[in-house]
């Protein structure tokens, strides 16, 4: 061995041994770490969590369990945790909590922080969620798109961006069954219209009210299988409070629910789901194909009555065969007038129903009391879900495949930006807090001047061509939709 190799031999153990430097004291509090990663549960395959430390500008951070330990150096106040030490201690602590402390270096001593834990779930989380990523704003937008983010790394890639297509409106990107490759979304402004992709086939959807008695098709929910969709078909209207801890209040004039067959270009309708009567809205198909949640309300005259419109939860049968559904509806969620209720979705074993709650109407994103709840469907009792919650708004969510994971949009820590937060339920039902989605620049969100919209859980990479989407778009060739069944009328 050359004196070079020893030299660097030796810095490299100098180095090491000084960043595992003994603390001589310790304070009896939490550090202060931002994100808030603190005794958080989080799967085995997530990207490292990269936080700072606004307190601390010199100390390292140690990350202990029984079988492997690695420390890593606080630089200018941040944490970089390299990847394949990160994914090593998460691969042998499957169920088993992780150790955190964090150190300081004030004045040549090193005191410790009391520890806190970071729990590994049994259970993997889906490798990827698509997203829209959209600037914060209420009649005018710019640059947006519908975006894929890879869970175990920090890749994300545009699926979607509206620079393709004038700077128009990209919106409710919706999958079958986890598959990114069946999926519908829409575009409005230039170019409007609803887009059905499966697999290589790209379809443009024209929409009449004459041809398919329905002005437009807006929240969607496939159908396990992929044939059929049910949309939602709302006339919504926005205003503004003068003085209230909310900015906008957004509201439909009218909705109803329709069935797509995308299989023959039909839209079936009911009476139970299609009323003057009634608004209904945001329908959600159990995972079983056999049942279609929804939200409704009784109808009144908008926008007077705006802040007594109270959503219920209902469920209906439906059949697969040729897209109909029941003639019984069964109340599932019974507001009793002192709530409102919004965005349905069971869990994949069909056990629980999550649902968000907001004082009432149902564009929850724009309600800062809006909270996440959480029936179990076998036994009706609620489930606590306060861990999940925060002092500002909880809005949507989905479900991971194997119904362990959840993910949901949030505004805690601002009022105007919406993150995505990733929540883990086990399965005695009990949910765990839940952790923000890790960048690789710890001051990643405090620059991105955008809101997170609408996290769907995919379980594969999305094979989506952009440039054939736009080709679609830009072409005068679309499929118009016209009337099916007619049930009830």
């Amino acid at each position: 061995m050359n004196k070079f190799h020893i030299c660097i031999l030796l810095f490299a153990l100098f180095a090491s041994c000084a960043n595992q430097h003994e603390p001589s004291g310790t304070y009896d509090l939490l550090p202060l770490i931002v994100p808030d990663y603190a005794d958080v549960t989080v799967p085995p395959n997530v990207a490292p969590l990269n936080f700072s430390v606004p307190e601390i500008t010199k100390g390292y951070v140690s990350f202990e369990s029984k079988n492997y330990s690695f420390v890593v150096g606080i630089r200018k106040g941040d944490l970089s945790v390299p990847k394949r030490k990160w994914k090593k201690i998460l691969g042998e602590n499957r169920g088993k909590d992780i150790s955190v402390s964090v150190i300081s270096k004030d004045e040549g001593r090193y005191m410790s922080y009391r520890p806190f834990a970071i729990s590994v779930s049994l259970e993997e989380i889906d490798p990827f969620v698509v997203y829209r990523r959209i600037d914060p704003g209420y009649e005018l937008w710019n640059k947006m798109g519908i975006y894929e983010r890879e869970i175990e790394s920090y890749k994300e890639r545009p699926l979607y961006e509206n620079k393709m297509t004038g700077m128009n409106c990209v919106n409710c990107h919706s999958f079958a069954q986890y598959n990114p490759d069946i999926m519908s979304f829409h575009m409005r402004s230039s170019f409007s219209g609803t887009y059905i992709l499966k697999g290589n086939n790209i379809e443009k959807l024209l929409i009449d009210n004459n041809e398919a008695g329905v002005p437009s098709l807006v929240y969607p929910s496939w159908h396990p299988e992929g044939r059929f969709v049910a949309y939602s078909s709302n006339v919504t209207r926005q205003g503004f409070y003068t003085n209230d801890p909310n900015r906008i209040e957004v509201f439909d004039n009218a909705s109803d629910i329709v069935i797509y067959d995308s299989e023959n270009h039909l839209i079936n309708k009911s009476s139970l789901l299609f009323s003057e009567n009634s608004f209904e809205t945001f329908p959600s198909f159990a995972p079983d194909g056999k049942s279609l949640y929804f939200c409704s309300a009784p109808a009144v005259k908008m926008p007077d009555s705006f802040d007594s419109v109270k959503y219920n939860i209902l469920r209906v049968s439906f059949d697969p065969e040729n897209g109909t559904i029941g003639n019984k509806i069964d109340t599932v969620f019974n507001c009793m007038d002192t709530c409102s209720a919004s965005f349905p979705r069971v869990s994949p074993d069909g056990d629980y129903l999550l649902f968000t709650v907001m004082k009432y109407g149902n564009f929850s994103i724009w309600h800062r009391e809006a909270d996440l709840k959480m029936v179990d469907l076998r036994t009706g009792q609620f489930v606590d879900t306060d861990p999940w919650n925060s002092e500002e708004t909880e809005s949507y969510h989905s479900w991971s495949s194997n119904g362990r994971w959840v993910v949901f949009s949030s505004r805690r820590g601002s009022t105007l930006f919406t993150r995505l937060y990733f929540g883990y339920i086990d399965n005695e039902g009990n949910v765990k807090k839940p952790f923000l989605m890790p960048q690789k620049n710890t001051g990643y969100y405090d620059y991105l001047l955008q809101s997170y919209n609408i996290p769907e859980f995919t379980t594969f990479r999305s094979k989506m061509s952009s440039f054939r989407v736009s080709r679609v778009a830009k072409s005068d060739k679309a499929i118009k939709v016209r009337q099916g069944l007619n049930e009830g009328f």
